[in-house]
């Protein structure tokens, strides 16, 4: 080592397959497969219409998957935003107002 070249890695013996399905049951680059994840129905419309948009991703190439996912996540936060401005119910052991 003192010559300052760096050894070669010793070959791995083949230990069989790699792990996983064999290669007839991956799907090919470019073969992309619905995952169809189900959603549940939160019953907050905002949230729900973001759930019902992540299932666009099924129908569109991989390249186009940043758009939706943005598209959902700036809604989340739009919807979590204006949940910010509703006056919320009073904080338990704060003085009341009592308009005086």
């Amino acid at each position: 080592m003192s010559s300052g070249t760096v050894p070669e890695p010793e070959a791995q013996a083949d230990s069989g397959p790699p792990e996983g399905p064999p290669h007839e049951e991956r799907p090919a680059a470019g073969d992309a497969r619905p995952l169809g994840v189900g959603t549940t129905p939160t019953g907050h419309p905002g949230v729900d219409a973001g759930l019902r948009r992540l299932t666009d991703v099924d129908h569109l190439a991989v390249g186009d998957h940043p758009e939706v996912y943005e598209d959902v996540h700036r809604g989340l936060r739009d919807t979590l935003t204006a949940l910010d401005r509703q006056p919320g119910p009073p904080v338990p052991g704060a003085p009341h107002d009592t308009g005086s």
